[in-house]
């Protein structure tokens, strides 16, 4: 049943996404798209209190409730990236607006955006740690060894993205020479 939620909350993040984006630009109904984006986080709730009650049910605790704290955390953390992506290019596409913001390509305009990246990111396995402890406290005693493979996980994926982040730091990209000359 949770992995079937999530996959139907997933469904319904994007479909609410195109929605509301439609009614904001081909409609030229902005308030009302804004309502449906806003019905998105409704998703997420309905995930969260269907994984308590699944868990208070006496479920036993195993990736799929571990899975429905990660799908949360990473909602949390890049649900509103990449609503602003999409907006850029439905806006660009459908409504004339301008292209969609290119990430810079070098220097420490790239490393700014490498770090606000990797933020978005941490973000997201800081609040997916945070359920999943949430989860190993709610569940008490029993089996949470599925649990704790999630977390660490998520730890591997704040040490990827700092990382990835620290070596546009230590090693900035710098444009190519010939292209220096052009501009």
């Amino acid at each position: 049943m949770i992995v079937t939620l999530i996959v139907v909350c997933e469904i319904g993040f994007w479909i609410l996404l195109v929605a509301g984006l439609s009614f904001r630009y081909l409609a030229r109904m902005p308030r009302t798209g804004v309502a449906v984006l806003l019905l998105e986080p409704v998703l997420e709730l309905v995930l969260l209190i269907a994984t308590a009650i699944d868990l208070r049910n006496g479920a036993t605790a195993d990736w799929k409730h571990g899975l429905a704290a990660v799908y949360l955390g990473f909602s949390v953390g890049l649900g509103h990236s990449t609503i602003k992506w999409a907006d850029q290019r439905f806006a660009h596409r459908f409504a004339g607006g301008p292209p969609p913001v290119k990430p810079p390509k070098y220097g420490k305009e790239r490393t700014v955006h490498e770090w606000r990246t990797a933020g978005r990111w941490i973000l997201a396995a800081v609040v997916a740690l945070g359920l999943l402890q949430c989860a190993v406290w709610y569940v008490g005693s029993g089996d949470i060894s599925s649990l704790r493979n999630w977390q660490t996980k998520m730890l591997l994926v704040i040490g990827i993205n700092l990382a990835i982040a620290a070596s546009y730091t230590i090693w900035p990209k710098e444009e190519p020479a010939k292209e220096k000359t052009n501009a």
